[in-house]
């Protein structure tokens, strides 16, 4: 299975432009590299050393496989490319130069995180000092993955949702162990950041989607995808009014890469796609358009395995993104979903 898209990452590529130059002849290392983000990044990387950098950078990836699936086990060494089997929640030691951590490790499926609480907790949380601890040590800098869920359910006057805005997040209940981690993680960065001077950024990424998520990832659209590819009914959970705006991979990858090159230390950065804001029932009527048939659906209760105190409203503030970084999306929904759909209809089963 190919779990990217070839013109995906030359896209990726392209969008970056001279700055992906920051990357000539410098380590990268990224942990979760073997999860959805991480298999793109790794993509991504390859792709620069074989066509755009000046000097190939060392990628190294590092994943405890845990919850990579099948897919965990599909990637190729090449050139310049290393990987590591290692649990982030343990130090690592590393030996030589080292220019750029990326710390993607977690557990971000609700589905997951529900049944892997402490886990969750642990990665994010014990795993992200490790890595603060190691980035400091090498004085290189440091990129942290924090959520959109860190907001909670904001009110209207805060939508779209700014950097700013602290959060509404209760420290008890099923979304606790993954909201609440992702918070301390952002913590961490700015003691290490205001205490030891290490560069840090973070990133809160919204709702990213694109080929290579996992059939049984339990997350919206693949699991829509899972349905119409078995013949089954979509589930809208609660009452289907619920809002999201969606992000494409390319479109993410862009900004993410921006925010680990030009991201200015101690700072944090949405990234997602600000338009358009869709509630689910929209997103079945998208997905029509873009298959040019009818998708049948039914409203139902949230199950025990899914949380069920969700946020009803998501939606990314990206200016402050646009200003320092230079990212803009560019990929509508609906250009998206063809891709996405495109690519499952050939590698999903139709069975979760």
């Amino acid at each position: 299975m190919k779990h990217f898209l070839d013109s995906d990452i030359a896209e990726v590529a392209k969008n970056l432009g001279p700055a992906a130059q920051a990357f000539s002849g410098k380590t990268v290392l990224m942990t979760g590299a073997r999860g959805f983000l991480g298999r793109h990044f790794t993509a991504v990387f390859d792709y620069l050393n074989q066509h755009v950098l000046e000097k190939p950078c060392n990628f190294v990836g590092v994943d405890n496989l845990i919850s990579a699936g099948k897919a965990g086990a599909d990637e190729v060494e090449r050139p310049n490319m290393r990987f590591i089997k290692h649990d982030v929640i343990q130090p690592l030691e590393w030996e030589g130069p080292l220019d750029y951590v990326i710390q993607a490790a977690g557990i971000a499926s609700p589905y997951y995180y529900r049944a892997y609480p402490l886990e969750t907790l642990e990665v994010a949380i014990t795993g992200t000092r490790n890595m603060l601890e190691l980035a400091n040590r090498h004085h290189a800098r440091f990129t942290f993955f924090s959520s959109s869920e860190i907001y909670g359910d904001p009110d209207a006057k805060h939508v779209p949702t700014p950097e700013s805005y602290r959060g509404s997040v209760s420290c008890r209940g099923p979304r606790a162990c993954y909201d609440e981690s992702k918070r301390v993680g952002e913590t961490l960065c700015y003691i290490f950041h205001e205490s030891h001077g290490t560069a840090t950024t973070a990133i809160r990424p919204f709702n990213v989607y694109g080929p290579g998520m996992q059939e049984a990832d339990y997350r919206v659209l693949p699991n829509f995808a899972s349905c119409i590819k078995g013949g089954r009914p979509l589930n809208l959970y609660g009452t289907g009014v619920q809002t999201r705006t969606f992000c494409y991979i390319t479109d993410a990858l862009t900004g993410f890469l921006l925010t680990i090159i030009r991201g200015v230390p101690g700072e944090v950065y949405n990234i997602g796609n600000p338009t358009p804001e869709v509630s689910m029932m929209d997103l079945v009527k998208s997905i029509e358009k873009v298959m040019a048939k009818p998708v049948k659906y039914n409203v139902i209760e949230y199950p025990d395995s899914y949380p069920a105190d969700e946020p009803m409203r998501r939606c990314p503030d990206i200016r402050k993104a646009r200003l320092q970084l230079d990212f803009q999306p560019i990929v509508s929904l609906e250009e998206g979903l063809r891709r996405f759909f495109t690519w499952t209809d050939q590698n999903f089963t139709g069975q979760q």
